[in-house]
């Protein structure tokens, strides 16, 4: 038993540094190696989809493609996507460890997306796929909500964990089960787990219950090295959603009305003026999305919800970007390695979490 408070992202802030020789936050590099963002996609088709994912990459957020939409991949699909894709535990085995899977030329970039990533199937699966295809398969595997666990598919060969159970807004795990960890505490725990062995570490990718960007920033600033996001990119128009203008019969617009096409010339200028649109929003673990992968339906631990479009995804990355450099200024970080897990910080009372909610 573990007697320890845990914390989540409004019970800290970032302190800033005693001095800092940064004095433009123009001048702070926020990308990491290949030039994009400390950013994920969720794998969910409300934020996602193959045809549009490009909307993504050039705002500089990695997307991964939701299972919805690879479940008749097979190997070969798999190898002609040059960006993440999101396959379930059976479809990867399938196609990637079985005798007859062959072998990848240029690197495949898979996220096993599962809701138990503790399986020690999971473990073994990474192992044997690291040791079939060395560096040319690039994994993504999670979710996992212990430290000790990360540690364990680290030294199995994963190349980023995802991390965080039941804290997204599409995910009732934690109501339903009493399983979690708070975010904060467990990338924070994690990060501390790090310096007591002397290994190679998979990336941290912190997923869920990420609400607004200072929550982002402090993901980062714990120790993640990337933010994976889903409701908050559905918010954004141009996200894979189905999109509903708001019903004119209706006193006050606000509830949806007729489907639109997110993506249309027509849309976008009546968003910019001022219409309101509506995006659905459902999690993975869903039974509409479990009927949709053909699955066996059980108790579901996701919600379903329509939430109101609040902006578009270029207009967030821009405030995105503008905020992250800031912070990285306050902290005296001139790069995402001066900032990931560097900065010092305090826990909060919620008195003073009042105090700068305006």
């Amino acid at each position: 038993m573990n007697n320890n408070i845990k914390f989540d992202f409004d019970d800290i802030l970032i302190s800033p540094a005693i001095q800092s020789k940064i004095d433009s936050r123009k001048t702070v590099k926020i990308f990491d190696e290949n030039g994009m963002l400390p950013l994920f996609t969720a794998p969910m088709d409300t934020v996602v989809e193959m045809e549009h994912r490009k909307i993504f990459t050039g705002h500089q957020i990695y997307p991964v493609v939701p299972r919805t939409q690879t479940k008749s991949f097979n190997a070969n699909d798999c190898k002609a996507i040059d960006d993440w894709i999101a396959l379930s535990l059976d479809q990867f085995e399938k196609l990637f460890l079985a005798d007859n899977s062959g072998q990848i030329s240029d690197p495949v970039r898979v996220c096993i997306d599962i809701a138990n990533g503790h399986m020690q199937r999971l473990i073994d699966a990474v192992k044997k796929a690291r040791g079939k295809f060395g560096d040319q398969l690039v994994l993504m595997v999670g979710n996992v909500a212990n430290p000790l666990t990360y540690i364990e598919l680290s030294k199995a060969g994963a190349d980023y964990v995802r991390v965080g159970i039941g804290n997204g807004s599409g995910c009732s795990t934690s109501v339903h089960t009493g399983i979690g960890y708070p975010l904060a505490s467990l990338i924070h725990d994690i990060h501390v787990e790090k310096g007591k062995h002397n290994m190679k570490y998979a990336k941290v990718v912190a997923d869920g219950g990420i609400k607004k960007y200072a929550d982002i920033i402090k993901v980062l600033a714990l120790g993640a090295d990337y933010a994976m996001c889903g409701g908050i990119l559905n918010k954004a128009l141009e996200s894979a959603g189905n999109t509903y203008a708001a019903n004119k019969k209706f006193e006050g617009y606000t509830v949806p009305g007729d489907q639109v096409d997110q993506y249309s010339d027509e849309v976008k200028t009546a968003f910019k003026m001022g219409s309101l649109f509506y995006k659905k929003f459902r999690g993975m673990s869903t039974k509409e999305v479990q009927a949709h992968l053909g699955n066996e339906l059980r108790s579901s631990e996701g919600v379903t919800r329509m939430i109101q479009v609040e902006y578009t995804i270029g207009g967030w990355v821009d405030n995105f970007k503008d905020y992250l450099s800031s912070a990285m200024s306050y902290t005296d970080s001139k790069d995402l390695t001066d900032f990931i897990g560097k900065p010092d910080w305090n826990l909060i009372t919620q008195n003073s979490l009042n105090r700068f909610n305006k």
